[in-house]
């Protein structure tokens, strides 16, 4: 058994592969970042043919630049952007179009429909989900529906159904000889599919959203300790190496914080913000606009529960502003143009690109920049969408304290958005507690590798993971309660003037 552990990191923008040694420390990585395909006003979809090539050629260049070879590692793990829907067909490994983003809103029709009856009512009580265009059951639905031959498919046992794990983890152990057809715990409890409680795919909800059994794939835990009996079959990890842990990209993020108690928080901003908080084996059942989802499941264990606030667009409002608006030539030039101001100068941006996820959950809303005088520039602009990242965040706390009664005392932060020390001043800020970074601030990918090693055997405990969290970087709140107030007051106003903007 090699000293090191690697992931697959995909994201909603690239893929990134990273090895680790046992400190936690990164040894090699790359990223390649993968198409944004908008076909129309609502739709958002990646191909994913590029993604496994993509992730084929991460892999290749790291084992090449570093002089590795497969059993140089220990186990691997695969962290995935979640929900993002493919169907492919299993005897050619084609699949039947793009796959559909989480952020695509295509199916709002549907789930409004089901939002307004009895079915709603069924969806939040066995899966914790609201129907909301987010989650993939609903894409699914709309895929069997529309793409030619692929109902015709699925109900012949051709076509199947995958997040973007279960296409990895089909690809990585072989594809269309004899790869694996599997997903987590993790990703299926973002489907509207699965029983929160039983852990297994709903009869009821199946019929509800007209999908075939068949076409879904076999749900396991997150993490097992002789694997999931899998290892690499196809592409440069040939060897095998043992493919020990699969976990949506934020449940991986709470296991790279080492977020494995009740009340540990963490809030990871990428394309959009996803804070969670560990609720330990208690499912806790939301009042306030947030999921209750699997936080992960290792081995023969009980799963562990989380509630969630999921954000559609925060680093999105960053992307937007470079490639729609070309404001900024790079995500990283944000800063320093928002520090050429103060403030806003009044101006507040709410980037509902995809409607507004927690706590709202309206998919009626758009964006919307409202308080604009002849005054406001671009400093101003990239000022008040680092702002809007961390207002709404904001909303998700005061959600998850209203639910769980546990009071933030310091927020655990990650991701790309976490490089700006201007945005986490402010989100410290607005919150009114301290915001903590890590060394390692794409914990995405180490928790991934971390729950693999830990299946492995690389890591005896979790005791052992904890010695390997250091600190990089805090901030305190510099700003007073009256202007935190004031702040909030106009966000909620704006917030206001984003709703009722689609006709449902």
């Amino acid at each position: 058994m090699g000293d090191l552990v690697a992931a697959v990191d995909h994201g909603t923008t690239s893929t990134r592969f990273m090895v680790f040694d046992h400190g936690g420390h990164v040894v090699a990585g790359a990223q390649v970042e993968h198409r944004q395909i908008l076909p129309r006003p609502g739709w958002v979809e990646h191909d994913p043919v590029e993604i496994w090539n993509n992730t084929v050629q991460v892999i290749e260049k790291v084992m090449a630049d570093t002089g590795l070879g497969p059993r140089d590692l220990a186990a691997l793990g695969v962290a995935n952007q979640r929900e993002t829907t493919v169907v492919w067909n299993r005897r050619t490994g084609r699949p039947y179009g793009n796959a559909v983003v989480w952020q695509d809103t295509r199916t709002d029709a549907l789930v409004g429909a089901l939002a307004s009856d009895d079915r709603g009512r069924l969806v939040r009580h066995r899966t914790g989900l609201p129907p909301a265009t987010y989650f993939s059951g609903a894409k699914l639905r709309w895929i069997l529906d529309n793409v030619p031959d692929a109902r015709r498919d699925a109900e012949a046992g051709d076509a199947v159904f995958g997040t973007l794990d279960t296409w990895l983890l089909w690809n990585l152990t072989g594809g269309v000889d004899g790869g694996v057809h599997a997903t987590d715990v993790t990703n299926a409890s973002r489907t509207m599919l699965m029983d929160l409680e039983t852990l297994d795919w709903d009869d009821e909800l199946l019929a509800v959203f007209d999908v075939p059994r068949s076409v879904l794939p076999e749900i396991r835990s997150s993490a097992v300790p002789d694997g999931h009996g899998l290892t690499t079959a196809t592409g440069p990890l040939k060897g095998p190496v043992p493919l020990t842990a699969v976990l949506g990209d934020q449940q991986a993020a709470m296991v790279g914080q080492l977020c494995l108690a009740p009340g540990d928080a963490k809030n990871t901003y990428g394309t959009g913000n996803f804070l969670l908080l560990n609720t330990g084996t208690t499912l806790v059942r939301s009042d306030h606009g947030l999921l209750s989802t699997v936080c992960y499941r290792f081995g023969d264990e009980p799963p562990v529960y989380a509630l969630e606030g999921s954000i559609a667009a925060t680093g999105a409002a960053v992307q937007w502003l470079r490639d729609q608006m070309g404001i900024i030539r790079d995500a990283a030039e944000i800063e320093a143009l928002a520090r050429q101001v103060p403030d806003t100068g009044g101006a507040c941006f709410v980037p509902a690109f995809s409607g507004l996820f927690a706590p709202h959950w309206r998919p009626d809303a758009r964006g919307a920049l409202v308080g604009l005088t002849r005054f406001s520039h671009k400093g101003h602009l990239a000022r008040a969408t680092l702002e809007a990242i961390c207002h709404q965040s904001r909303d998700v706390a005061e959600a998850m304290e209203k639910d769980s009664g546990v009071k933030l005392t310091v927020l655990k932060v990650d991701g790309g958005v976490t490089a700006n020390d201007l945005c986490m001043q402010i989100q410290a800020d607005l919150l009114g507690v301290p915001v903590s970074r890590p060394v390692v601030a794409e914990t995405t990918a180490l928790g991934a590798a971390y729950a693999a090693g830990l299946a492995a055997g690389h890591w005896t405990s979790t005791t052992e993971l904890r010695d390997n969290w250091h600190e990089d970087r805090r901030w305190l709140p510099e700003r007073s309660d009256e202007h935190r107030a004031a702040a909030r007051d106009e966000w909620h106003r704006a917030v206001a003037r984003a709703l009722d903007w689609v006709e449902m």
